[in-house]
């Protein structure tokens, strides 16, 4: 039996494509196991759906002066150590990395004892892990065609993000069910991420009745972002976060409103959802939502808008203009070579499993 090791952690988008990519081992025969950290958010996420699953410790690279950076360094040590120790103990074949602060040390590691490793990037440009453990990696898959240029000749390859199954087998009749849309209209899906963006939710009330128009609206505001004063209204319903029924929200939805996160994106050109996309500013990241959202704007899959340009004007004109022109969005969607990302993958592994 083969035997690979899964790592990646800290978000759940450095989660969500290793647990897409497990059916598919398992019916290959691989014996799997997963490298985290003690208690990031990956350790819940791998542990419900049964995989062996190692802690270590871990620390975060800064770019920034912090006190911590002081003690971390100590921890990348301490988490490369153990990692060393559990590739003796399991000999993996090989190891998939999707990236985050706890993978460094799992690459790392794999590099010393001579384990193939591939890395996932999902931004157009990688972040200051992968940006580590790239140089140490076998393969190197990603999201967009432009970041090739940046990674090692011969080792990159587009292969799109790893989808989950179960996001392709969404209901759009039990997501109106479970909305309690009576009429039937196009439907309007708004995702902020687990946060929310408050910016997005006060120019999506500002416009709401201009909007409820035209769409039924389902609005994903945010952890404590509920607006009570809109609870009951006709054609909207509004949800603090989604985790069971967003794949039949996405399959009822006919235009998205999204941040840029490689992975939410990713899943939106799998599934030809035609979105308006507003990516995290400069102020509030290292400018990749910007990139990824620029890339699906030029390749057709999305409109951009830009986080300082939102007001109620600008964004019912965005959701406007996508809206008439979804069949534009989705034909270019359907000649996207970024739908078979799972199988690319898979024969990547096979073929470094040996």
């Amino acid at each position: 039996m083969k035997r690979i090791i899964l790592t990646g952690g800290g978000t759940a988008g450095h989660v969500t494509p290793n647990m897409a990519l497990v059916p598919f081992l398992k019916d290959k025969g691989y014996d799997i196991h997963y490298i985290g950290s003690y208690e990031g958010i990956e350790k819940k996420l791998i542990e419900d759906i049964g995989i062996p699953y190692h802690g270590i410790s871990t620390g975060k690279l800064r770019r920034y002066f912090d006190l911590k950076n002081l003690s971390d360094p100590f921890r990348v040590i301490k988490g490369f150590s153990q990692a060393k120790s559990l590739m003796k103990e399991l000999k993996p074949d090989v190891v998939f990395s999707k990236g985050g602060f706890v993978s460094v040390p799992v690459v790392l590691a794999a590099s010393s004892k001579k384990v193939p490793c591939i890395i996932h990037e999902s931004d157009m440009t990688p972040g200051l892990a992968n940006k580590i453990a790239i140089p140490k990696a076998d393969k190197i898959c990603c999201n967009f065609p432009e970041t090739v240029q940046n990674l090692p000749t011969g080792k990159a390859i587009v292969t799109g993000t790893p989808i989950r199954k179960e996001l392709f087998e969404g209901d759009a009749a039990a997501a109106t069910t479970f909305c309690g849309f009576t009429e039937v209209r196009p439907t309007l899906l708004i995702i902020g991420g687990s946060s929310g963006s408050v910016k997005v939710n006060e120019a999506i009330w500002s416009c709401l009745d201009r909007i409820l128009e035209t769409f039924n609206v389902i609005h994903l505001c945010g952890k404590g972002n509920l607006n009570t004063s809109y609870s009951g209204r006709k054609n909207y319903v509004q949800f603090e976060y989604i985790k069971q029924e967003l794949a039949n929200l996405l399959a009822l939805a006919d235009v998205v409103v999204s941040r840029a996160g490689a992975n939410a994106i990713c899943e939106l050109l799998s599934l030809k959802k035609p979105s308006v996309l507003i990516p995290l500013s400069l102020a509030a990241s290292r400018g990749d939502q910007i990139l990824n959202a620029q890339s699906f704007d030029k390749s057709g899959y999305a409109k951009l808008l830009m986080e300082e340009d939102v007001n109620d004007t600008s964004l019912l004109e965005s959701i406007t203009y996508v809206y008439k022109n979804r069949d534009t969005y989705i034909r270019a969607m359907e000649c996207s070579t970024r739908h078979d990302s799972i199988t690319l993958i898979m024969n990547m592994i096979e073929e470094l499993a040996g």
